[in-house]
């Protein structure tokens, strides 16, 4: 019973209250702390094998770890509690995968666990396995997301729409650029983190490979083949350069999400209404009847802002480490990269469901056009004029200052502004029409998307 009211207090099950929210997809489990004792231990048995393989231990003994590395053996809420007296979760991993290594094939394979190696070694290669993992989840999310984007893009790719700079309209665009823009970015995105080569770590104590008696550089380079890692010419204990890459290449997905979720909240706005995603039973309120809140993209921009606070706290982590090996920031990675690669794979996902489910509303994306009653196209009138009025920047200028002043359409402004010209009615109405005017709008999104397909 509650302490406070007598009532029974609630349950919590396995998803968190707000994991479905601010931890969509498939990197949550990717990410979990299962999944850390997973990758340790597949550290553990490739390090057994291949430090036999470089003649440094018999090959049973290997084999004898490498069998009891078997995560449905380790209790990790045991392994996360006992951490805290040696200060990392491997010391008692360690401790317990000796116990049973001892149990199945005595102490002389017991002794072989471990061998040579440091709880960095295993801590550092365990989370660049669990990245490789989590970045697969990402990767394909958000490639599902660009996929849609580009889906847009030709569906669209001439239908005309307002463009906006600083939040105010500017000039015309089209609905199938602005998309084509998206899928841009995240397929930059994606290949970047496609391009990241994790590599393994091994150094012992103080990164000499003292403990392996001469074949410390074999054992590595044969750990590097069996985990399919790079093989670095040195241990990176305190030279976090590879982690500042990953945070910077997560932080650059997160901005490539956050942007996209960010237009597409903004169109989704009441008063512009050109998009919707087209979920039944989603997005409701829990007061107003009328909502029809974009989910989707909400929790994606949602997740693209916590995405830069977990960047700051990994290079502020890799800026600090001292000497071999690190008192704190080595330890302060740990969480922010579980949390990185969660935040960046939640937006991901949400971002995928938003433009998979995206509607486009043609009507409100043509009364978009008009709101301004055609001051959009003003650049493209003092083009039309130019060589036929001595100041048509001036003229056009006055004209729409006049137009907004007066709360009167801009081609009829226009029209007695240029009386006694050769500038007729239809060509002033020809000049304000935004399908006409969207320069090579359509040439670069058949470019853009010709050039994904090769």
């Amino acid at each position: 019973m509650s302490p406070v009211d007598g009532r029974a207090p609630l349950r919590s099950g396995s998803v968190g209250l707000f994991d479905e929210i601010l931890a969509r997809g498939g990197v949550r489990d990717a990410v979990a702390d299962a999944a850390w004792v997973a990758a340790m231990l597949d550290v553990e048995a490739a390090l057994a094998h291949a430090t036999a393989e470089a003649g440094g231990l018999d090959a049973a003994a290997a084999e004898a770890v490498a069998a009891a590395c078997r995560p449905e053996r380790f209790d990790v809420a045991e392994v996360a509690v006992d951490a805290a007296a040696a200060g990392n979760p491997v010391v008692p991993l360690v401790a317990a995968l000796r116990e049973a290594v001892r149990a199945e094939a005595g102490d002389e394979a017991a002794a072989a666990v471990h061998r040579g190696a440091t709880s960095q070694d295993v801590v550092d290669t365990a989370s660049v396995l669990v990245t490789r993992r989590a970045l697969a989840v990402v990767t394909a999310d958000l490639t599902t997301a660009a996929d849609a984007a580009a889906d847009l893009a030709r569906i669209h790719r001439d239908r005309a729409a307002a463009g906006r700079t600083l939040l105010q309209q500017a000039a015309p665009v089209t609905v199938g650029l602005r998309a084509a823009g998206w899928a841009s970015g995240l397929d930059d995105a994606v290949r970047a983190l496609r391009a990241w080569r994790p590599a393994v770590q091994l150094g012992g104590a103080v990164g000499t490979l003292a403990a392996f008696a001469g074949r410390g550089r074999a054992v590595r380079a044969a750990l590097a083949r069996r985990l399919d890692l790079a093989e670095p010419a040195l241990a990176w204990h305190a030279e976090r350069g590879r982690v500042a890459e990953l945070a910077g290449l997560l932080g650059r997905a997160g901005a490539a999400v956050g942007s996209v979720a960010t237009d597409l909240v903004l169109l989704a706005q009441t008063e512009v209404g050109e998009v919707r995603e087209d979920v039944p039973g989603r997005g409701g309120s829990s007061t107003l009847p009328h909502k029809r809140n974009p989910v989707a993209a909400i929790s994606a921009r949602a997740a693209a802002i916590a995405v830069p606070g977990l960047v700051a706290a990994l290079l502020t982590a890799a800026s600090g480490h001292e000497y071999e090996r690190a008192a704190g920031p080595w330890h302060a990675e740990w969480r922010p990269t579980a949390e990185l690669l969660r935040t960046v794979g939640s937006g991901a996902a949400w971002l995928a469901d938003s433009l998979g489910h995206l509607a486009l509303d043609p009507a409100h994306v043509a009364a978009s056009l008009d709101v301004t009653g055609g001051l959009l196209l003003a650049e493209n009138v003092t083009t039309t004029l130019r060589g036929r009025v001595g100041d048509p920047k001036g003229l056009v200028t006055a004209a729409a200052a006049r137009s907004l002043d007066e709360d009167r359409p801009f081609a009829d402004v226009l029209a007695d502004a240029l009386a006694g010209t050769d500038v007729t009615r239809a060509e002033i109405d020809a000049a304000l029409d935004p399908s006409s005017h969207v320069g090579e709008a359509v040439e670069l999104v058949d470019a853009f998307l010709d050039a994904r397909h090769r």
